[in-house]
């Protein structure tokens, strides 16, 4: 039940990043980087952010030792190649979850936070975090969203997966 609760995450995750990222293509790209009250600044920043994020741990769950570092740091400046590699990468992340198996789910992965500790956690645990994050930065956007032109999208889980 818990695999197919990620490859459900998974699947959610690709179609709220394609609504996100539909209604952030109709801002102008001045509008997509205006600073406003936001941990990462602005909607571009904070959709690297996620990026970053997503990259980090989707390295780490493949068993690769990658550091928590340039959390803020802009990956694409332009917004249409940020798309592209979103795609790809959900792209990545479906696939992954879609060959997830139950000795993934109950082991412990070792990582080094961005604060330069070593944790060891339950697998099961840091991809709930996984998608937890992208859905907590979504929601940062979505906000963001509110102070433009542009109403935000309807990102609740219910009506995407079923719409």
């Amino acid at each position: 039940m818990l695999i197919q609760h990620f490859q459900m995450l998974a699947r959610y995750n690709t179609l709220a990043n394609r609504k996100l990222y539909e209604v952030c293509s109709q801002l102008s790209d001045v509008e997509r980087k205006c600073i406003r009250p936001a941990f990462f600044k602005s909607i571009h920043g904070t959709l690297n952010h996620i990026m970053v994020g997503d990259s980090i741990w989707m390295g780490r769950f493949e068993g690769k030792q990658m550091p928590s570092t340039n959390l803020d740091a802009i990956l694409y400046d332009d917004f249409d190649e940020l798309r592209s590699v979103r795609v790809l990468e959900d792209e990545r992340i479906e696939a992954f979850m879609s060959e997830l198996e139950q000795d993934f789910v109950t082991k412990t992965i070792s990582y080094v936070n961005n604060q330069g500790k070593l944790h060891t956690d339950p697998a099961n645990l840091l991809l709930a975090h996984f998608f937890n994050h992208q859905t907590h930065h979504r929601g940062q956007i979505h906000d963001m969203l509110t102070q433009t032109e542009i109403a935000p999208p309807i990102l609740d889980m219910h009506r995407i997966i079923r719409p």
